[in-house]
Order: C-alpha cells, then structure tokens, then sequence
C-alpha cells in the first residue's frame, strides 16, 4: 500500500492512539504519536507531519496552547493541525479555532468523520 502521508497524532490516552492508529494505518497513512508537548515538538521536528491530530485536554500543556506555539514557530507554522476533542459545547469549536486549529473533530471519534478530514487537509497542503 502506498503511503498517503504522515500523520502525528498529539494525545495522552492510549486507547483513542490505538484506534486513530490502526485506523489511518489500515487507510495507507503513516501515524506517529506524542503523548505531550514537547514531545510533540520533538516529534514535529524530527518527523516533519503533513497533518497534526491534536488533543485539546492533555495534562502539563493543553492542545489550545500547543497549537498555538506550533502555528507561531517557523516551519512548523503551514502544517495543518485539526482538534480531536471531547469539548463539545458551544464556542468550543471556535475556540480550537481561534487558538489556530485548521479543523475540529469530536469524541468519540467517528470513523468515518477522522479519515475524511486527514485526507481533506493531506490533500489541501498538497501532500
């Protein structure tokens, strides 16, 4: 299978990486995980992700944050970012929105929804 990219997904619990894995990876993606931020720095340099799947609730730094200081650090600034998140009340979307994500997905995750959007931004920055 070819790979149709590069995926880093940004999230502490084990179990929502494992099915965001199997899942991409079954689709032809390549996934690599972070379970904070700064591995997530680490990762984004190191791995050069043509998207970010980014928890917002995460212990230490949360997604909103980290989002942010990866949308003002020079090359890293055009990767897409899309919020995976349990915050489903209103103004949560445009609050990922505002604080730089490209895109909003909620949990649990629909399936069908996660690969539509990784493909949708995949395709968009060209990859």
């Amino acid at each position: 299978m070819t790979d149709k990219g590069k995926v880093l997904y940004v999230e502490d619990n084990f179990d929502n990486r494992l099915l965001v894995r199997r899942v991409l990876t079954a689709d032809g993606y390549t996934v690599v995980e972070a379970t904070n931020a700064n591995d997530a720095m680490k990762m984004i340099e190191a791995e050069k992700p043509d998207l970010i799947l980014m928890d917002i609730n995460m212990p230490e730094v949360d997604g909103y944050t980290l989002t942010a200081k990866i949308k003002s650090t020079p090359g890293m600034s055009k990767i897409p970012i899309v919020a995976v998140t349990a915050n489903v009340m209103r103004g949560d979307r445009e609050k990922s929105l505002e604080a730089g994500c490209d895109g909003y997905i909620q949990k649990p995750i629909d399936i069908d929804i996660l690969t539509q959007q990784v493909e949708r931004y995949i395709q968009r920055k060209g990859g």
